[in-house]
C-alpha cells in the first residue's frame, strides 16, 4: 500500500515537470514573426500555484525550483530572480493551504490573485534596484491579469483531468499523514 501511494507521488510529480516541460516548450516556439501587442497568461505560475495548494507533496521546492530555473534560462530572464520568487510564493501557498482549504472558491482566487500582484511587483521592483531592462508595464500588467483571470480554467483542468483537488480535512495518505 505505502509502495502504491510512493510510486503515485512519483507519478504526480513527473507530471507536473511534463505539464510544465510542454508549456515551456509551446513558450518558446517561434509562432509569430511580429512583435505582439498583447501578453497571454503565465501558464507555469498557474499551474505551480494551483498545485502547490492543492497537492502540496507533489511539487517539492527543489522540483519547483529547477522547472523555474528551467524557464528563466529559456525564455531569457535573468536566472535565478523569478525562480526564487516562484519558490517563495509557491511555499507560502502551501503553508497556507490548511486555512484555504476551508474557505470557498472565491476567496482562494482572491488570495492567489494577490500572491500573483505581489511576485509580480517584487519581479519588477528587483529588476528596477538592479538596472535591468524590463518588459513594457503595459504588457505586464496584462499578463499579470491573463495570469489570474485563467487560473479557475488552470484549476478545473487540474481537477478535471489530473484529478488535482483540494485536499479534504479527512484525507489520509501513507503512515497515517494528512494529504493536504
Amino acid at each position: 500500500m505505502a509502495e502504491q501511494t510512493a510510486a503515485r507521488l512519483w507519478a504526480t510529480r513527473g507530471l507536473y515537470v511534463a505539464i510544465s516541460l510542454v508549456i515551456l516548450f509551446f513558450s518558446i516556439l517561434p509562432l509569430h514573426t511580429l512583435p505582439r501587442y498583447w501578453a497571454g497568461p503565465d501558464l507555469l505560475l498557474a499551474l505551480t500555484l494551483t498545485w502547490s495548494l492543492r497537492k502540496r507533496r507533489a511539487v517539492p521546492i527543489l522540483v519547483v525550483a529547477a522547472v523555474a530555473l528551467l524557464a528563466d534560462l529559456m525564455l531569457g530572464r535573468p536566472p535565478g530572480l523569478w525562480a526564487a520568487i516562484l519558490v517563495i510564493g509557491s511555499e507560502w501557498l502551501k503553508s497556507h493551504a490548511r486555512q484555504l482549504r476551508d474557505q470557498s472558491f472565491a476567496t482562494e482566487w482572491l488570495t492567489v490573485a494577490t500572491l500573483i500582484v505581489l511576485m509580480a511587483l517584487a519581479y519588477r521592483i528587483t529588476l528596477a534596484m538592479t538596472v535591468t531592462q524590463m518588459p513594457p508595464m503595459g504588457l505586464y500588467v496584462m499578463q499579470v491579469v491573463a495570469t489570474i483571470a485563467i487560473y479557475p480554467l488552470v484549476v478545473g483542468v487540474s481537477h478535471v483531468v489530473f484529478g488535482i483537488r483540494k485536499a479534504q480535512p479527512g484525507d489520509l495518505e501513507s503512515m497515517g499523514r494528512q494529504r493536504a
